[in-house]
């Protein structure tokens, strides 16, 4: 069982950028789909970002061209950078397989975006 664990959150300006990391407790294979999802207040959970084992990304619309996700397998980690950050970012930010097994999530870490 892999342990997953999410960091680098915190409170930024809108404009702003962060990087978040996740770090799993084992190696990553490479055949594993990695992403990272979000959670904002009064909203469902929703996928943002993917990386698939040959490094191909995929994006949602509301964050295309300003969020780049990208993985280190020797390292065992994957990052999202995000930039030009708006306050609908708020959220908080997930790792995890996608598609996710069921009762695997994290605590996340906390994003938010205000003046």
């Amino acid at each position: 069982q892999v342990q997953l664990v999410e960091s680098g959150g915190g409170l930024v300006q809108p404009g702003g950028s962060l990087r978040l990391s996740c770090e799993a407790s084992r190696s990553i294979f490479s055949i594993f789909t990695m992403g990272w999802y979000r959670q904002a207040p009064g909203k469902q959970r929703e996928l943002v970002a993917a990386i698939t084992g040959s490094g191909r990304t995929n994006y949602a619309d509301s964050v295309k061209g300003r969020f780049t996700v990208s993985r280190d397998n020797g390292k065992n980690t994957v990052y999202l950078q995000m930039n030009s950050l708006k306050p609908e970012d708020t959220a908080v930010y997930y790792c995890n397989t996608n598609p996710p097994p069921t009762n695997t999530w994290g605590q996340g870490t906390q994003v938010t975006i205000s003046s």
